[in-house]
């Protein structure tokens, strides 16, 4: 099964599975989902994975693993790239309702844990978002020995050596030039 009902990606009801006994298992595959994943995050590729869902005997134990891709620039040369991220999610989930009578359950004592919704729904959205902003990288690269820009001309550096001549020298600065150090760490 592809991903959730339309217009609510990442979203199962899981009714039917809450009623079976515990050990009982539902499998769905993830595809072409897109999220909101904030004003600071541009998702390049859309969300593919797979949900497993097991029936426990309080909830649900939700197993998933997803890819995507977001857009980033290459924190040494500025080019425009995409960055791979793969997240793994291992919750509980609890029901906000008795699925016999319809009564709301206590939650307080758990406040942390993950809930279906009123209409027992599982609702991944927020997870799989934070998950993807816990693993945007703090600074990505194009390529892992990226050289970066010139920090004379700014131009993006390749391979070798990025030379500039002489005549690149400010001309207030061309009495350096004849600076030399001796054995003693004196200047002549």
């Amino acid at each position: 099964m592809t991903g959730g009902t339309i217009g609510e990606p990442l979203t199962w009801n899981v009714a039917g599975l809450l009623s079976d006994a515990p050990g009982s298992t539902r499998d769905y595959r993830v595809a072409g989902v897109t999220i909101d994943l904030g004003e600071d995050l541009q998702q390049a590729d859309p969300i593919e994975g797979e949900v497993r869902l097991s029936r426990t005997n309080r909830g649900l134990l939700v197993n998933a693993e997803f890819a995507t891709a977001l857009g980033a620039e290459c924190s040494r040369c500025l080019r425009e790239i995409e960055v791979p991220i793969q997240i793994h999610l291992e919750e509980e989930v609890l029901p906000a309702l008795d699925l016999a009578t319809g009564a709301p359950l206590d939650a307080s004592a758990e406040p942390d844990v993950l809930r279906l919704n009123d209409h027992h729904e599982l609702q991944l959205e927020t997870p799989v978002r934070e998950a993807i902003q816990l693993a945007e990288p703090i600074a990505p690269l194009c390529e892992p020995d990226c050289p970066g820009l010139c920090s004379v001309c700014g131009e993006r550096m390749t391979g070798g050596l990025h030379e500039h001549g002489d005549e690149d020298i400010d001309p207030r600065l061309e009495a350096l030039l004849g600076f030399q150090v001796d054995g003693g760490g004196e200047t002549r």
